[in-house]
């Protein structure tokens, strides 16, 4: 039986933001958006070519700038999960965009860190940025050139958050993946940490992944998550 849900964790992938026109990563041919994931996504591409890098992260910058790209049905129902469920919500997201803050999103974690921020190597200091950065551009807290990278967790770092992301997902009734392809540690396993502490599982994905949830819903993350947040809250406060 199940027990009572009065804390969700929801986990966020690419999928979510899909839909609003963001480019979404695929590693399955070593590339992403033309170029060597070595190249782009790991600290020994940034030591090797750091404009480069810089460059990359440029051009995702402003096509997340682009006035077409604003959250979509996905993001704004969990904004109205937020808010209506009488319990704890908690966000975790894969993305590093901003469209879960822009839709209204207050409780939430970049695990991946975020495009419109920058991080001095040396002070580890985190600045807001949505102009382009080159390698010889000054660093705000250092004043030293070659000091600011993208933050950005790329392959072979830690993710951010994780001990917080632990005790939530050991101790949420229900953890919900949406729009994420179960391949990426250690997020593939957030769904087997929350079974282990007997949360429910659900999968709100496109297409079926390997992962197995107690509970799956496929279609347009636009779609099927408006539905299940309505059917949430909805068994939420029913008398």
């Amino acid at each position: 039986m199940r027990r009572p849900v009065k804390s969700i964790v929801v986990l966020t992938g690419a999928g979510i933001s899909a839909e609003s026109g963001i480019s979404t990563f695929r590693a399955s041919d070593g590339l992403w958006e033309n170029h060597r994931i070595d190249d782009v996504a790991t600290p020994e591409g940034f030591e090797r070519n750091p404009q480069l890098v810089h460059h990359f992260y440029n051009q995702r910058r402003r096509q997340l700038l682009l006035e077409d790209i604003r959250p979509n049905a996905a993001h704004t129902a969990l904004v109205r999960l937020e808010r209506e469920f009488p319990g704890e919500v908690l966000i975790v997201t894969q993305n590093v965009d901003n469209l879960h803050e822009r839709a209204g999103s207050r409780k939430l974690l970049h695990m991946h860190g975020e495009l419109l921020k920058m991080r001095c190597v040396e002070t580890n200091q985190i600045f807001d940025v949505q102009e382009d950065i080159g390698f010889d551009t000054l660093c705000r807290c250092c004043q030293t050139p070659g000091n600011l990278r993208p933050h950005i967790v790329w392959f072979g770092e830690i993710p951010l958050h994780m001990p917080q992301i632990s005790r939530a997902l050991e101790s949420c009734d229900l953890f919900v993946a949406i729009g994420t392809s179960g391949n990426v540690y250690p997020a593939s396993g957030f769904y087997q940490t929350a079974k282990i502490h007997r949360a429910h599982t659900v999968e709100l994905n496109l297409e079926q992944t390997r992962s197995s949830f107690d509970e799956r819903l496929f279609g347009r993350a636009s779609i099927v998550v408006p539905e299940y947040v309505d059917q949430l809250i909805c068994s939420a406060v029913a008398p």
